[in-house]
């Protein structure tokens, strides 16, 4: 079974920067989409971006301009640059890679999810 490992989170100033970082324990084949999504105390999980497997990528409005989601094939490893980080931002985030394939009329896939890295930004 396929796990993911996440680093980089950590206590950080407001107006600092952090690199989030997800590497999977094994070989995941056929993946459609990566992202990361987070959980602030008291409130829902929500994506804050996501990658497709074609490079497009969707961020939500309260991360546009001050977050990047890459991916680096060659370490197969997602990351997520955080720059400009808020007290809003603290939460526990959440690597997420999605895969699907098709054998014979069949699909097959799996929604794989890491354990979370803490994140929190406080003076």
């Amino acid at each position: 079974q396929v796990t993911l490992v996440e680093s980089g989170g950590g206590l950080v100033q407001p107006g600092g920067s952090l690199r989030l970082s997800c590497v999977p324990s094994g070989s995941i084949s056929s993946i459609k989409y990566v992202g990361w999504h987070r959980r602030a105390p008291a409130k829902e999980r929500e994506l804050v971006a996501q990658m497709t497997d074609g490079g497009s990528t969707i961020y939500a409005d309260s991360v546009k301009d001050r977050f990047t989601i890459s991916r680096d094939y060659a370490k197969n490893t997602v990351y997520l640059q955080m720059n400009n980080l808020r007290p809003e931002d603290t939460a526990v985030y959440y690597c997420n890679i999605y895969r699907s394939a098709n054998k014979g009329w069949t699909l097959y896939s799996n929604d794989y999810w890491g354990q979370g890295t803490q994140v929190t930004v406080a003076s």
